[in-house]
């Protein structure tokens, strides 16, 4: 192995960077020429990369976002589409990939390993919804991101006696919402694939009220099924009196944003230095990521055949601690 090539796909989660930089001088330390595709599987089509130096990734690492880009593409879905992508990756001499993002982008990576292409997938998504990993790069950050913004929200919610939706990013999974309900010392939390019943999330904010409260916090995942918008005119339609005022925050892309948090950034740079590893070691195929606390392989295979689980012990905490 002489070259290889990272990309960064899907949505931008902060750390990205940290890991660009990881694999481009781990790459350089075991002697490989390393290239950078822009915006992710599209300009691995396209062919659009550049070989990257030491100095090329020097000052990145505390900044959000990717470099490189990332960007959504249909193509690479179709088998045609992947088939021109890895003409491009040898027609180039690259011998192996590595791919920075999350559950669709880790997706694409399985697919080039069963075309027979080595492919290294890291653990990036703020989601935290993908199977092989305890916690992705930029989970961390996202979360802080929230807490901070839940915080502030409480202060304005305690002076003028009112309740907020809050609904935080996450899609399916509903991490970001339950550990922010936990450290934000929400009233309430509603998540994707479970029952919500708008009367009983109204009952608790009654029952805040009546217990004396100044506020009330219910955090709200995006993919639930009763979003921060429906519970809202639902709220409007049924209940003219919940004790509270109420209103709607959607936090929304801006906990995508920032610069890592130092603990994103040392995550990254471990699964970075280590999909390096594993390549030299002639073990593609899997996505690297942090099972407990050790960095850990998993089969891709295994990744896009399971769907990660909330912890129901967490929920209960969640409920216990809202009392």
């Amino acid at each position: 192995m002489r070259r290889i090539a990272v990309l960064t796909s899907g949505g931008d989660a902060p750390g990205m960077n940290a890991a660009i930089r990881a694999v481009v001088r781990s790459g350089i330390d075991n002697g490989l020429e390393v290239f950078g595709v822009r915006n992710g599987y599209a300009g691995l089509i396209a062919g659009d990369w550049k070989a990257l130096s030491r100095r090329d990734v020097g000052g990145i690492m505390q900044c959000g976002g990717t470099t490189l880009g990332s960007a959504r593409c249909l193509e690479f879905k179709t088998d045609k589409g992947r088939q021109k992508a890895i003409r491009q990756l040898r027609q180039a001499g690259v011998n192996a990939l590595v791919v920075i993002g999350g559950n669709g982008s880790q997706t694409g990576s399985h697919a080039l390993h069963q075309l027979g292409f080595p492919v290294m997938g890291l653990a990036s998504t703020i989601d935290n919804d993908l199977f092989g990993s305890d916690i992705s790069i930029g989970v961390d950050t996202a979360m802080n991101v929230a807490l901070e913004s839940i915080d502030r929200l409480r202060n304005t919610a305690s002076s003028h006696h009112r309740a907020f939706l809050v609904e935080v990013m996450g899609r399916e999974c509903g991490y970001l919402a339950l550990m922010a309900a936990i450290a934000g010392g929400a009233e309430a939390v509603v998540l994707p694939n479970s029952e919500t019943d708008p009367d009983q999330l109204a009952a608790e904010l009654i029952n805040s009220y009546e217990r004396g409260k100044s506020h009330a916090m219910v955090i709200v995942a995006e993919g639930s099924h009763y979003n921060a918008a429906r519970l809202m005119q639902h709220f409007q339609k049924h209940h003219e009196r919940l004790g509270f005022q109420l209103r709607v925050t959607i936090l929304g892309h801006v906990q995508r944003g920032g610069n890592p948090s130092a603990f994103d950034r040392i995550l990254a740079t471990e699964l970075g230095a280590t999909a390096v590893q594993a390549l030299m070691l002639n073990q593609p195929g899997h996505l690297v990521g942090r099972l407990g606390h050790e960095i850990a392989l998993t089969p891709l295979e295994d990744v896009v055949s399971n769907t990660k689980q909330l912890d129901p012990k967490l929920l209960d905490l969640a409920q216990l601690m809202a009392k």
